[in-house]
């Protein structure tokens, strides 16, 4: 059984590793890109718009480190609650931000992290929700020093 201290850990350790790791060469997803890993989650199962907040400042002046919380309504019962939580972007070298797989006993539907942002774009969260249903919210953000474009890092 998983402790919440070693899911904790697990998950720092995730996020840390996407975004320092990532930068090789300078890569970066395109719109196209995002939409294939959105299709890679959800399927052929439509994506209905609300029910998803996705909070990030919209003018980021170092996006090496870039706050960001989903929370998604859902009464977290066993009959009703999200199963997972996924962020994409459009211009990471990595459209797949973050996947958080959630249960009913998680209490809430919510996360919270950072994450380095390579260029101005939009980010998506998308909620998967027990009825087999996906929702989803999106931000844009205007980055003045991009993060994720560096040469030589691996």
């Amino acid at each position: 059984m998983t402790t919440r201290r070693h899911f904790l850990i697990a998950a720092g350790s995730l996020a840390g590793g996407i975004g320092l790791g990532i930068a090789a060469g300078g890569a970066q997803a395109t719109p196209a890109a995002m939409q294939e890993a959105m299709r890679k989650v959800t399927g052929q199962a439509p994506v209905r718009r609300g029910r998803v907040k996705l909070d990030l400042p919209p003018l980021i002046d170092n996006s090496n480190s870039v706050s960001l919380s989903v929370t998604v309504e859902s009464p977290m019962t066993p009959a009703d609650h999200v199963k997972a939580i996924h962020v994409f972007t459009e211009k990471n070298p990595l459209p797949n931000v973050v996947s958080v797989v959630l249960g009913p006993r998680a209490g809430r539907a919510s996360i919270a992290t950072r994450m380095r942002i390579a260029d101005t774009q939009t980010v998506t969260a998308i909620a998967e929700l027990s009825d087999g249903s996906f929702w989803s919210g999106a931000a844009s953000v205007v980055v003045t020093l991009s993060a994720c474009l560096e040469e030589g890092l691996i």
